[in-house]
């Protein structure tokens, strides 16, 4: 097995600027890694491929499949943008997105925003029939840069200086990158890769491949992480086996952040693909029966609220519909239902009152003007494990 590892080791660069120290950077091989060996992961790539199939699944007997992705997409953004430092919740964004102030600095949460534009804007590329491409990667790097923070930082353009992970300077970096002379052939290589069909590894193995990959070649200058872990669900959405984006890995990688980054680093130094193999089939596994658990819990809430709804009475009409509304977005301004459902300001008015009477909404300003509604039941159970990460 040693001799193994040390052929999948890339090729280490002695660099220098100036008259700065010099650093040794790292070139990663071609995928996929030599002699690579799946004996003992045979049994966890069939329980993580079943999972990921039995959630998969559940998009077809949902009622409403938007309803779930408006806010697992979400999730998926705040969850990624979290394990880099954000401090947003899941509710500032939700206000964000509703023309509200939130609670955190600006730049946070348009970090986020920016996530779930650059995922909405790749999968419709893909279902159009673009291919997963670096062309297309830098478009998606460019939707999600773009005005926030590192936005100054050539979105969409592979990087043309060094940058480095750890340290403060490329000196005493924990991991140096691939220097910019080398990162379009490292590119042009992953993107061979990415569409080799003569590959025979499980789909699930090479998109760990890939995501690894990814970020040792660490093509950008910003947002390298971000747009590695968005390109986990493009992949399995573009091969198929996600028919939605339904699988939100960072929130594994959240919770095993130190770990994460120990994998990651383990296979640079030592070529040990086999244990960051079993890491991310691990997380795949596990979120997938996490992921369909919750969409049972959400299910058989709304289920439940629907019915509540239908017996407020004479406005039980008016109140169905807000319910709708709250399904998609649980957290409510009453203009914005307004403009959305086209009922009058005091029909909705209402209707959120009966809401509130019955404990399905509660207002969370105390405010005569300006008023948030926030479906409750149903934001606690999405908010599960998006609690900011201590600095």
């Amino acid at each position: 097995m040693q001799s193994n590892l040390k052929i999948r080791l890339g090729e280490r660069i002695r660099c220098s600027v100036g008259d700065e120290e010099p650093y040794w950077a790292l070139v990663p091989q071609p995928l996929p890694p030599k002699a690579l060996i799946l004996e003992d992961l045979q049994s966890l790539i069939e329980k993580a491929s079943q999972a990921l199939g039995r959630l998969d699944g559940l998009t077809t007997i949902l009622p409403d499949t938007q309803l779930f992705l408006y806010m697992y997409v979400r999730k998926e953004a705040l969850l990624s943008s979290q394990i880099e430092g954000t401090q947003s919740s899941l509710s500032d964004l939700l206000l964000y997105e509703s023309e509200e102030s939130p609670g955190v600095p600006l730049n946070d949460v348009q970090e986020v925003s920016n996530y779930v534009a650059a995922m909405n804007y790749g999968l419709k590329k893909l279902r159009t029939g673009a291919p997963l491409s670096s062309r297309l990667i830098r478009e998606i790097h460019e939707v999600l840069m773009t005005g926030a923070r590192g936005g100054s930082k050539s979105p969409g353009a592979f990087r043309r200086s060094q940058n480095w992970i750890g340290g403060t300077r490329p000196g005493n970096a924990t991991y140096v990158p691939p220097p910019p002379n080398r990162v379009i052939d490292c590119m042009s290589d992953l993107e061979k890769y990415l569409h080799n069909k003569n590959d025979k590894l499980p789909l699930l193995v090479r998109t760990a491949l890939i995501h690894h990959q990814f970020e040792t070649i660490h093509p950008f200058l910003d947002g390298n992480g971000r747009l590695g872990r968005l390109l986990i669900t493009l992949l399995l959405c573009s091969e198929g086996v996600l028919s939605e984006p339904i699988l939100y890995l960072s929130l594994y990688f959240k919770t095993n952040r130190q770990e994460y980054y120990e994998q990651l680093q383990q296979v640079r130094e030592t070529g040990d693909w086999e244990s960051w193999l079993k890491f991310f089939l691990t997380g795949v596994h596990d979120i997938a029966l996490q992921a369909a658990g919750t969409a049972r819990e959400i299910l058989s809430l709304i289920q439940i609220d629907r019915a509540k709804s239908a017996e407020v009475g004479r406005g039980s009409g008016s109140a169905m519909q807000v319910h709708q509304y709250l399904e998609k977005k649980p957290l409510a301004v009453i203009p914005e239902v307004v403009k959305t459902l086209g009922l009058t300001t005091p029909t909705v008015t209402t209707a959120l009152k009966n809401l509130e009477q019955i404990g399905i909404v509660k207002e969370v300003t105390g405010k005569q003007r300006g008023r948030i509604f926030v479906y409750e039941a149903y934001l606690k159970i999405l908010e599960r494990g998006t609690e900011p990460l201590r600095r």
